[in-house]
């Protein structure tokens, strides 16, 4: 276990999540102390311990903003934010030096990463400005700031064709899979537990879809994503009540792309497959994670590899030109040499885009960190050797990276990147990062995103924050959500379109 002490709450984010980058198995326990003699102190299961107090950060800090210290920095944000940067940086030398090692995503801890690169990209920067800029101020790679430099340049110009101002996007949750995997963390449910109410689902959905298209009507509906859990968990007639209602009511003149993700090959059948080409469906993931038995039965998938190529051919049979495929890297008990089999398999079904995840472990999971490898240590060492391997395979089959995103407790602090031919990228996924065009969200556990044209107080704040973002969460029971619908329908009626 590892004890850290703050001084002030405003430092504990930043510091829980760096000291868990460097110690991704330990149990971190954190807690903030305003009589604190040291701004933060660590200590870790060794007993080691790591103090940092105001004369070694205004040591960083004096070259950024001089005299800045906690005495004067009173409530002005910008110096709080210098504070913290301060002791992110201090931190990060300190364990640095403590462990021997470094992290290729340096003080970083939120998931958007290619944010900055696109920020900087569109203020008319270069890539060799911003790359040791960016090495130099957050401690990143030099491989990982041109990773980013390169997927914010391809970013910017495929968002390039959308309408910030008038344009929205559309997601859709359907939260059923045929089971649970032990990694997830979905507000998702096994479709044999809700058998009973998918139809109930279906009706407050649909409910919710109605009341959207019409707040909407005067908008331009750019992209749609039917996500989940596993939307092809519906019945054929299910999916076809489902995407009936949104041709009626949506508009599509101005739509660029409609994903539905089939996910699970146990899901899919001819029936299913045809009823999303007959609604004009223009991309869908089948997402295998991996293409090794022993480790589809360790994480719950109950279909066999052999399914996942069937129903693959079967969906290129029928026409679908656009198929993504997920893999997760790190999955508990694989190796490199898994990793590149599964590879190998995937380069003879040819697919347009590829996204590969670095596992994330996560509260809600049944999976825990110990289950990825007797050795928590080898973790780190694994992942890279698969992100590598991964890499390398999408350039063999003509792929480029085009979207990049963190998650918190990613083992050994790594990323999930999608890789794609040209046309073939996913517009929405690059869209739910860079947080620049609203995405309208309906279902169990969906979370809308209202980009606005002036900065409102963020709402639950007790400080006078404001954001141009606005998120409007569901809620993410299944029966809470269809006994409120209504409410769900309210939520955002009070912003869609202020």
């Amino acid at each position: 276990m590892i004890r850290v002490i703050c001084k002030s709450e405003a430092y504990t984010y930043n510091v829980y999540h760096i000291v868990k980058a460097f110690f991704p198995s330990e149990e971190i326990i954190s807690r903030m102390e305003e009589e604190a003699s040291c701004y933060i102190e660590v200590e870790t299961a060794k007993g080691e311990r790591i103090l940092i107090g105001r004369e070694q950060m205004e040591s960083i800090l004096r070259e950024r903003a001089e005299g800045i210290s906690q005495q004067n920095a009173g409530g002005d944000p910008a110096k709080v934010k210098e504070l913290k940067y301060g002791i992110d940086i201090c931190l990060y030398h300190e364990l640095e030096k403590l462990t021997g090692r470094s992290l290729d995503w340096g003080i970083l801890t939120g998931v958007r990463p290619t944010k900055i690169a696109m920020q900087k990209a569109e203020e008319g920067w270069e890539e060799e400005r911003f790359v040791p800029w960016f090495q130099a101020e957050c401690k990143v790679s030099e491989r990982k700031a041109r990773l980013s430099w390169e997927i914010a340049k391809r970013e910017k110009a495929l968002l390039g064709k959308l309408d910030y101002e008038e344009g929205y996007s559309l997601y859709v949750g359907i939260p059923f899979c045929p089971s649970v995997c032990t990694y997830c963390s979905f507000s998702s449910g096994a479709l044999d537990d809700w058998a009973d109410r998918v139809e109930d689902y279906l009706g407050a959905l649909k409910k919710e879809l109605v009341f959207i298209a019409r707040q909407s009507k005067d908008r331009k509906l750019n992209t749609i994503y039917i996500g989940g859990g596993t939307p092809t968990t519906l019945t054929a007639g299910q999916l076809e009540g489902l995407l009936s209602c949104i041709d009626e009511h949506f508009p599509r003149e101005h739509l660029l792309e409609y994903t539905v993700e089939a996910g699970r090959p146990d899901s899919i059948t001819e029936e299913k497959l045809r009823v999303l080409k007959n609604h004009k469906v223009t991309r869908i993931s089948i997402n295998p994670q991996s293409m090794q038995q022993k480790t589809l039965d360790a994480i719950g998938r109950r279909h066999r590899a052999e399914e996942i190529v069937d129903a693959y051919r079967l969906a290129r049979e029928i026409g679908f030109d656009n198929i993504n495929m997920d893999l997760i890297a790190g999955l508990p008990g694989e190796s490199i040499a898994d990793m590149e089999d599964t590879l190998r398999q995937i380069r003879l079904l040819a697919p347009d885009s590829l996204t590969v995840h670095s596992l994330a472990i996560k509260r809600a999971a049944k999976m825990e960190l110990a289950d990825l490898a007797s050795d928590p240590a080898e973790v780190p060492q694994t992942l890279e050797g698969m992100i590598q391997a991964a890499a390398g395979a999408a350039g063999q089959m003509d792929m480029y990276p085009y979207y990049l995103y963190r998650q918190k407790n990613i083992a050994g602090n790594f990323e999930n990147v999608g890789y794609a031919k040209v046309n073939k990228a996913g517009i929405y996924n690059i869209l739910i990062m860079e947080e620049k065009q609203s995405i309208i969200a309906c279902g169990a556990g969906a979370t809308t995103k209202i980009v606005l044209k002036e900065p409102v107080p963020m709402p639950g704040s007790k400080k006078k924050k404001m954001t141009y973002l606005m998120r409007i969460e569901n809620v993410k029971a299944i029966d809470a959500y269809i006994a409120r619908i209504d409410e769900m329908t309210a939520r955002k009626g009070e912003w869609l379109w202020r």
